[in-house]
């Protein structure tokens, strides 16, 4: 399924992204090593429920532009989301971000809590809980010279990788596998991948902020897949702890992509989340 429909220039850069539905809007702001194809099976309900839902490729993923000179950090990522929404004429808008979105939610929430009327964070990156050990361990050995991997080599290292984001992992598999390794299969698209991706696993985005994160005052709702491998459940907990009256939603038989493992909980999460009156 392509989500996606359209372009959009913003700070000199082309981002690939959706704008549905009407009513208030809502962001989607997906992870790594992923693009917007995983919010598929959610999106669609959250329009049909009445909202206007804005998805978009972060710069250097999926669909978007993959630049040569450009920043894709979560720090430039969070500039460009303020970029994203003026574009659109948004002035204040719902989050709901995943896994690396989720730093670029939290950061923004914190730059703009006049914009910000409610933040979903899902299965996100915090404090210091990332890179993942196996991600680590791809940084160490690929990141000097992954320009010279072979195709073959690098699909079986992101499929291994893919298959620790689901409880079932089944669901990682054929078509939905295919999916996310799409934008990867050529030379570009694996370069991009290191550039745009891997290169800025840095947990420093995440710790600069941790002091500040009982500044949230907005709604703030915590969903996290109670088998996440990359993201341990203490995290989601830790969150919670710091941020004013976060509520904490822990969705059992689910992994880091919950929205693969249990879609339709991720929906109800959202639409309920989204009829809490903000402020």
């Amino acid at each position: 399924m392509t989500l996606l429909t359209d372009n959009l220039i913003v700070d000199g850069v082309r981002l690939a992204y959706r704008d549905r539905g009407q009513g208030e809007p809502v962001i989607f702001v997906h992870g790594t090593p992923s693009h917007s194809y995983e919010w598929r099976d959610v999106v669609p309900h959250i329009e049909a429920a009445g909202f206007r839902a804005v998805t978009y490729d972060l710069l250097g993923y999926g669909l978007s532009e993959r630049p040569v000179d450009r920043d894709t950090s979560v720090a430039a990522q969070t500039d460009l989301l303020e970029h994203v929404l003026n574009a659109l004429g948004i002035d204040h808008v719902s989050i709901v971000a995943h896994d690396i979105g989720g730093a670029i939610g939290q950061r923004f929430a914190l730059a703009h809590p006049e914009r910000v009327r409610r933040l979903m964070i899902i299965d996100s990156v915090s404090y210091d809980s990332w890179p993942s050990s196996t991600w680590q361990k791809i940084i160490n050995e690929n990141l000097a010279d992954f320009t010279s991997m072979p195709q073959d080599a690098f699909n079986a290292l992101l499929t291994r990788q893919l298959t620790m984001t689901v409880a079932d992992d089944t669901l990682m598999a054929g078509d939905v596998l295919q999916a996310y390794l799409e934008p990867h299969q050529s030379a570009l698209g694996r370069v991009s991948f290191f550039e745009h991706q891997v290169r800025h696993y840095d947990s420093t985005y995440t710790e600069e902020i941790s002091d500040k994160l009982g500044h949230l005052t907005m709604p703030v709702r915590i969903v996290w897949g109670e088998d996440d491998q990359w993201q341990p459940l203490h995290y989601a907990k830790r969150l919670s702890n710091a941020i004013p009256n976060a509520d904490l939603v822990v969705v059992p038989g689910a992994g880091h992509f919950v929205m693969e493992d249990a879609p339709e909980r991720v929906v109800h999460e959202i639409i309920d989340f989204l009829g809490t009156p903000p402020w």
